[in-house]
């Protein structure tokens, strides 16, 4: 049986990612440069239980400066989680990190993945943000892309090049949109984190805009399922998948329900509407049904629960 890679291995998906393999008995390459985008320590953190673990190994360095081509001799499977996130540091000198990460890393992966003989799959994790203010609600895969932030065009030249590649070298690329994804290990720059964080510490929590913008919220198992789907589907490879939780929420609803989660009533602080979020996300997964057999598991509520149980043990 060949070798798994999962890129991002440290990061928020990448470590429930490569947990779950491991716990299929799958052997995993984790890929990780353990940036600063945020604190390393969490990533660390995220990872840690998988040191010495049976059929782990990991790799701590940057993509641009692996030799992919030796890398992939034995592998069957990419999973390519690995990013620079966040919509709202896109804009001004914080681009090119954008640039060198999403688009130069993700190219340097396919072009040896064209001469990788036993590849079967290559995953590439993509973003709802590619679609920005979707004319259609819920947004299916065939609609234009009009990215809102510079994240979003990063994502998206990330999936044109695994069309490019596949297109024309035949590398077995699957995209998956993921739409707004949450649990426990949420990177500390997102929404929920922030909110329960703040709740914790008795702070206001900090709300974009109006609090009516509507998103669809992705519990992270949900989103493994779709990964590990994406990589045996026969009919998956070419082609693009939204991936979405199936619980698309006003914002200022996932505030009461969290008030209910946590059982006090929350401080909110309302800010500016922040560039380049999009107004509403809703996902159509109906392709992924037929084809990937994905099916969303797990309620807001539920999901919500389990992100509170981990923020209090990470910062109790």
């Amino acid at each position: 049986m060949g070798k798994i890679i999962v890129t991002g291995v440290a990061g928020f998906i990448g470590s429930h990612l490569t947990e779950t393999l491991l716990q299929q008995g799958e052997e995993v390459i984790g890929i990780d440069e353990f940036n600063d985008y945020y604190d390393p320590m969490l990533k660390y953190k995220n990872i840690a239980h998988l040191n010495g673990a049976r059929g782990f190994t990991l790799i701590e360095a940057d993509i641009q400066f692996l030799d992919w081509h030796q890398l992939l001799e034995d592998v069957d499977v990419v999973y390519h989680q690995a990013a620079q996130a966040g919509v709202r540091a896109s804009w001004g000198k914080g681009f090119a990190s954008y640039t060198e990460r999403n688009i130069n890393a993700t190219q340097i992966l396919l072009e040896a993945a064209k001469d990788a003989r036993n590849l079967k799959r290559l995953v590439f994790a993509s973003s709802s943000s590619v679609y920005g203010d979707a004319e259609t609600l819920p947004t299916h895969e065939e609609i234009c892309p009009q990215p809102v932030s510079p994240y979003g065009i990063t994502k998206l030249a990330g999936e044109f090049l695994c069309k490019l590649y596949h297109k024309n070298f035949g590398v077995p690329s699957v995209s998956l949109r993921y739409f707004t994804v949450y649990g426990p290990r949420q990177r500390p720059d997102m929404a929920f984190h922030k909110f329960f964080k703040s709740i914790l510490q008795d702070e206001a929590i900090p709300i974009y805009g109006d609090g009516q913008q509507t998103r669809e919220f992705t519990y992270v198992s949900d989103i493994i399922a779709a990964n590990l789907a994406a990589a045996i589907a026969p009919a998956a490879v070419g082609e693009i998948f939204n991936i979405g939780g199936g619980s698309r929420v006003v914002l200022a609803e996932v505030l009461d329900t969290i008030e209910q989660i946590v059982g006090k009533p929350i401080k909110r602080n309302h800010i500016e509407k922040a560039m380049g979020d999009a107004r509403h996300t809703a996902a159509d997964i109906s392709k992924a049904q037929k084809l990937l057999g994905y099916q969303p598991q797990v309620s807001l509520t539920e999901g919500l629960t389990k992100e509170w149980q981990w923020i209090k043990s990470l910062y109790s």
